[in-house]
């Protein structure tokens, strides 16, 4: 007795468990901001509780970012997960747009045969606590990132990250702001950085710079404002910052693929994206 329906932000603590029994570090503060914003199926058993789900959340008209499909363990081979998955990518395609996810090394087999290509790899970074902090270069200053910058941020990262996210990053800057810091350089953005906490662990991204001095100031900053443990996920095109991670004693135990259906043309370019906002939020 399985019931399909929408998810929606009421939902969010009872479709936690999900999440936790995967492991994974999303929070009821999470699913509330997804379930609100993106478009979210589930499965329910028949005494009310989530054994499913999945969704897309809008990245502007153009692309939709697919994250959550977790199927609870007692109900796995059954198609749920697969099932859910396609639901949302005909939601996504209803809409003309393209769709993105990050896939773990066990997900990806899965997403190749529905039409998703791959753009790049990331590697997911333990860090147990802050290193030392590292100076910005020359000529480019670091402050906190207030409300109104959200405009001029969100501005600097769509050209960068070819999303449109603006919402997601307003949302993290007001739910961490002791996190959240601006990279300038002659009144122009050169960087930000944002995080969030997590279940587990703080979250640190997204990190976004006009280069690696930047990024490294910015990463090492966030770091400073709070107790680890931290989690970043990191493209591997990015190796200084991985040696400056390594050096500080973290590892990375996992990885993902960044996958695309679809064109969005720019999504593939990482060399300004230091760290995303997350799997789930891309």
């Amino acid at each position: 007795m399985l019931t399909e329906r929408d998810l929606r932000p009421d939902d969010a603590e009872a479709a936690w468990p999900l999440s936790i029994e995967a492991g994974w570090n999303q929070n009821v503060a999470d699913w509330r901001f997804m379930l609100a914003h993106g478009r979210a199926l589930g499965v329910a058993a028949a005494d009310g509780r989530w054994v499913a789900s999945a969704l897309a959340l809008p990245l502007g008209p153009k692309l939709s970012w697919l994250s959550m499909v977790l199927v609870t363990r007692a109900q796995r081979r059954q198609g749920l997960g697969t099932t859910l998955l396609k639901r949302c990518l005909a939601h996504v395609e209803a809409q003309g747009a393209a769709a993105g996810l990050d896939a773990t090394e066990l997900g990806r087999p899965v997403y190749l045969p529905l039409g998703f290509r791959d753009l790049y790899r990331i590697s997911r970074w333990r860090i147990e606590q802050a290193g030392s902090l590292v100076a910005p270069p020359a000529g480019v200053t670091l402050r906190s990132m207030s409300e109104g910058d959200i405009d001029r941020v969100t501005a600097f990262d769509a050209r960068r990250s070819a999303m449109q996210r603006g919402y997601i990053l307003a949302h993290l800057r007001r739910r961490r702001p002791d996190l959240a810091s601006i990279a300038e350089q002659g009144g122009r953005v050169v960087g930000y950085v944002l995080g969030r906490e997590g279940r587990a662990a703080t979250s640190i991204g997204p990190v976004v710079a006009d280069g690696d001095a930047v990024a490294l100031a910015l990463t090492s900053r966030a770091l400073d404002a709070s107790p680890g443990p931290f989690l970043m996920d990191v493209p591997d095109s990015h190796g200084a910052l991985a040696t400056w991670l390594r050096s500080s004693g973290a590892t990375a135990p996992r990885y993902f693929i960044r996958m695309l259906r679809g064109d969005v043309p720019g999504l593939d370019d990482d060399r300004r994206i230091f760290a995303l906002a997350g799997a789930e939020l891309a």
